[in-house]
């Protein structure tokens, strides 16, 4: 199929994207990669009047450092992240994670912005982010606000993003010597969207400790008490019964062969992160 009839705009600066989401009053669609739009718009799943193309606004490509946390732009790309091109993101969870998304051909034009918007509960990005307790740099016409990723998605393919906003960038903590990174995902085949997922965030040396599993029927969730005692006693702490409690607690309407894999998920996340 073909996408059905829509005006094309492509402006040169953030603040003309902004402009040009205004005046169309939430009827436009923002594309940068287009690994999510693109298909949508050819299944006419998605028929907007006007697209807006973001790919090459230079204030979403950058990568820059302040006051301990890594500013990087919502137009990077995947393979951008895998290929270490950005200096400050080599070595990072972020470099970790990138290579396992999709494909390469996917990865080649897919961005981080992107993939945050589009919102599917079973994406990397969208996990990655509520596992390193990051920061969302939202651009709309008042100006920038932050908003933290726990709070980011509200449900599958739903944000709290408004209709004249977009992602400018997301905001991640610079890993310390000390900090420990593990991400664990279960796919039928490589490439495909995850059915169970993990991620896990140590850093003593900020007295972070988050564990996040996604995959789940809306936002990624968050095991506080299991992070905690782990943070403490290392793998000696991996208590299944309370892992188990924990996955009940955001996995209510999960069947026991569901719960089984995300579990599995955890407990070699952690594995990864602190073995």
């Amino acid at each position: 199929m073909k996408a059905a009839a829509f005006e094309y705009s492509r402006p040169g600066s953030l603040q003309d994207a902004l402009r040009a989401l205004r005046e169309h009053g939430g009827r436009a669609k923002l594309i940068a990669g287009g690994q999510s739009l693109g298909p949508m718009l050819n299944l006419r799943l998605a028929r907007p009047p006007v697209v807006i193309d973001i790919s090459g606004l230079p204030e979403l490509r950058t990568v820059t450092r302040h006051d301990g946390m890594l500013r990087v732009g919502a137009g990077v790309t995947h393979a951008e992240i895998e290929d270490g091109v950005h200096e400050l993101l080599r070595g990072t969870p972020l470099q970790q994670v990138a290579p396992g998304i999709a494909y390469r051909a996917i990865r080649n034009r897919g961005t981080l912005g992107g993939s945050l918007a589009h919102a599917d509960p079973a994406a990397d990005w969208v996990l990655t982010v509520v596992g390193l307790g990051a920061t969302l740099e939202i651009a709309g016409p008042d100006g920038v606000r932050m908003a933290p990723a726990d709070g980011y998605m509200q449900g599958a393919y739903t944000t709290g993003l408004l209709d004249d906003e977009l992602i400018a960038a997301v905001h991640i903590p610079v890993p310390s010597a000390q900090a420990r990174w593990g991400y664990y995902k279960f796919c039928r085949k490589t490439g495909e969207f995850a059915e169970a997922s993990c991620a896990a965030w140590f850093d003593p040396a900020a007295g972070t400790a988050r564990i996040a599993v996604g995959a789940l029927d809306g936002a990624p969730r968050l095991l506080p008490q299991l992070a905690a005692r782990l943070a403490q006693q290392g793998l000696a702490g991996m208590d299944e019964s309370l892992l188990a409690t924990e996955l009940a607690g955001v996995m209510q309407d999960k069947d026991e062969h569901h719960r089984k894999l995300h579990a599995t998920a955890v407990t070699r996340c952690v594995a990864q992160a602190l073995g």
